[in-house]
C-alpha cells in the first residue's frame, strides 16, 4: 500500500515530483548572488511505492524544467527503511539514470505515529546538505510535477523563504477569531507571537486565516536553517502530552501536526518582509474540487508551473484527462503518465 506506514493517501500511484530550487537574479548592487547551477530539487520517498512518484517529478523536471533541468535532484529515504526501498532495483535504476541521487534521514522515534512524522526531519538533512553545496533548496512533496520552467522559485537576494499558503482551510485557524485549542497550544509551547502571525488567504476556499504554509513547496536559502527548527519544533510538539492526547482524538490534527509546526518555524526565524508568497501558477490542485469545497473548478493547466496529482490521479474519474484545459501534448504526457493502479492489474 503506498505510504501504508505514515500516509494516508489512497492506494493509488501518482508519478509525482521532486523539486529544490532557488536562484536569486541579477542585481544592480554588489550584493552576491547563486546562479541556477546553485540550486537543487529535494523530496522524500517514505516507502518503496514512493519511487515511482519520485520518478515522474524528476522526469518532469528534466522535461519542462528550461534551464533548471539539468539541476540536481535528492531522494530522502528513511534510515531504517534504506535497505527495502533501495531493494526495488528497477526504479532505482531508472532514478539514478535520471541522475536522482539517493540520500538517508533519520525519523525520530517520538515522530513516528504521527502521519508525515519523517518529513521535517528530512528536509533538515537536504537543508543542511544544501547549505554545505552552498545551494538553494526546493523541496517538493512527491506527488508535484513541473509543466512549465520555475522561474519564480529564483528567489532574490531579499527573501530566504517562498511559500504557498495552504490548500483549504481543514486545519488552519481563522484570522479573525480566536484560535482553536489546538493552535493555541502550537503557539504557546513554540512561543509564537500573535503579532507575527499574518493574514493569508487559503488556496481553494478563499478562507482569511492566520499564517499556514503548505509544506509540500518551499524555496528555502538554507543558510537561514528555517527546515532545522522546523525538525526541532516538530520533535517538541510530538513530545507534549496535550497536543498528542489532541491528535489522539481528532485524526485530523495528527496528519496535519508536521505542517502546524512549520508556522512557528518561519514566523520565529526570518522576518515577514523575508518570505515570499509564490503566484497560484504553483502548487496548482488539480480537480481539488471534486473532493472538497472550492470555489473554483481546478481543470485549468494553460500557465500552470507545478500542479500537485494526488486529487486527480484518486477523484478524476478514469477519464479524468478529458476534462483538464490546456495544451493538448502536456495533457497527453501526462495522461500516458498518470495511471492508478486498478488500471494497470
Amino acid at each position: 500500500m503506498l505510504f501504508s506506514r505514515t500516509n494516508p493517501k489512497s492506494t493509488f500511484i501518482i508519478l509525482p515530483l521532486l523539486l529544490c530550487l532557488f536562484v536569486p537574479s541579477s542585481s544592480q548592487n554588489s550584493e552576491s548572488h547563486m546562479n541556477t547551477e546553485s540550486l537543487v530539487f529535494a523530496t522524500y520517498a517514505e516507502e518503496p511505492d514512493a519511487l515511482v512518484n519520485v520518478a515522474l517529478l524528476s522526469e518532469s523536471l528534466r522535461t519542462f524544467g528550461g534551464r533548471f533541468s539539468d539541476a540536481p535532484v535528492w531522494v530522502y529515504v528513511p534510515e531504517d527503511l534504506t535497505t527495502k526501498v533501495l531493494a526495488e532495483t528497477a526504479a532505482v535504476s531508472k532514478l539514478k539514470a535520471g541522475g536522482v541521487e539517493f540520500r538517508t534521514s533519520v525519523t525520530p522515534e517520538d515522530c513516528k505515529w504521527f502521519f508525515y512524522g519523517g518529513k521535517p526531519a528530512a528536509v533538515a538533512r537536504a537543508e543542511a546538505d544544501a547549505r554545505a553545496g552552498k545551494k538553494l533548496l526546493v523541496w517538493l512533496d512527491d506527488d508535484t510535477v513541473f509543466l512549465t520552467e520555475p522561474t519564480e522559485l529564483l528567489l532574490d537576494t531579499r527573501h530566504s523563504f517562498g511559500y504557498r499558503p495552504v490548500m483549504h482551510n481543514r486545519s488552519g485557524t481563522l484570522y479573525d477569531e480566536p484560535p482553536v485549542p489546538f493552535w493555541a497550544r502550537i503557539y504557546e509551547k513554540l512561543s509564537v507571537p500573535e503579532q507575527s502571525l499574518f493574514p493569508m488567504t487559503s488556496v481553494a476556499d478563499k478562507q482569511k486565516i492566520r499564517a499556514y504554509f503548505n509544506c509540500g513547496l518551499m524555496a528555502v536559502r538554507p543558510e537561514k536553517r528555517i527546515m532545522k527548527r522546523w525538525a526541532e519544533d516538530f520533535l517538541l510538539c510530538c513530545r507534549d502530552s496535550v497536543l498528542a492526547r489532541m491528535c489522539r482524538e481528532n485524526n485530523t490534527w495528527r496528519i496535519f501536526l508536521h505542517q502546524a509546526a512549520l508556522v512557528g518555524a518561519v514566523v520565529n526565524t526570518i522576518p515577514r518582509n523575508e518570505m515570499i508568497e509564490l503566484s497560484s501558477r504553483y502548487n496548482y490542485p488539480v480537480f481539488f474540487h471534486k473532493q472538497y469545497a472550492t470555489t473554483e473548478p481546478y481543470d485549468q493547466i494553460e500557465a500552470i508551473v507545478t500542479l500537485r496529482t494526488e486529487v486527480m490521479i484518486n477523484n478524476g474519474g478514469p477519464e479524468w484527462f478529458r476534462e483538464l484545459i490546456g495544451p493538448p501534448e502536456k495533457i497527453e504526457w501526462l495522461r500516458s503518465r498518470l495511471v492508478r493502479k486498478s488500471d494497470s492489474q
